[in-house]
């Protein structure tokens, strides 16, 4: 039985707790964390050329981890922030933006990944502040992830719902099942489980949670999650 490892990290544009923008931070915490996926969340500066806040010299320098090729924006990493790192080591098939329905500018990504011969979809979302707007993304999402052939599917993401089991929680828990991973939100007290991992019952979860290291706690406002997912 094959294994596969997933994080979620909203990265705030490598800005950390003590308003420093400082890349090499957010890639220490990534090599820490270890993951053979990881689904970014403001991955981008926002203003401006919309930049990619980890440099691709540096993630290639100082990291295992290479970019999907998105090829939207020349500069940036991802779209609308939203960006997935896989170890160089992966194959990285067919890929794609998703357009989600909003009134300020938000996206989703996904890529089919294979890793030691299983190959898993993956989506990296960041959801709205707004209530409405989140359980409209959600459907969009969901409808995305059901097109194409059927495969290991893995949804993640800064979903931005505080409730516990409400709003888009509870139209995501329709179709996926979600990780326990725990709370992410705030990194240096955290009090919320903003960040959320989703997964198809084609994978049988191993074991989830929050990685709170001390670098961690300082490279983002938020803390990544993981959840590790075993293959038939």
């Amino acid at each position: 039985m094959k294994s596969i490892r997933i994080a979620s990290y909203n990265i705030r544009k490598a800005i950390g707790t003590d308003r420093r923008r400082i890349p090499e931070r957010v890639i220490d915490v990534l090599n820490e964390v270890d993951a053979d996926i990881i689904a970014l969340q403001e991955a981008d500066r926002r203003f401006g050329v919309r930049s990619a806040a980890l440099p691709p010299l540096l993630l290639d320098s100082q990291s295992g981890y290479k970019a999907v090729p998105l090829n939207v924006q020349t500069d940036s990493m991802g779209w609308h922030g939203n960006a997935i790192l896989v170890r160089k080591s992966a194959e990285v098939g067919a890929h794609d933006v998703i357009h989600l329905p909003c009134l300020e500018p938000r996206g989703a990504t996904m890529a089919e990944v294979t890793l030691n011969s299983a190959t898993i979809r993956v989506f990296g979302m960041h959801l709205d502040l707004s209530g409405l707007w989140r359980r409209r993304q959600a459907s969009a999402m969901i409808h995305a992830a059901a097109q194409g052939a059927a495969m290991p599917t893995v949804l993640m993401g800064d979903l931005n719902e505080w409730s516990a089991d409400r709003g888009c929680l509870a139209d995501f828990a329709r179709h996926y099942n979600f990780a326990p991973c725990g709370r992410s939100f705030h990194a240096r007290r955290p009090v919320a489980r903003l960040d959320r991992i989703m997964h198809c019952g084609r994978l049988k979860l191993a074991d989830s949670g929050v990685h709170e290291s001390a670098a961690a706690r300082k490279a983002s406002d938020h803390l990544p999650i993981w959840a590790e997912f075993r293959l038939d």
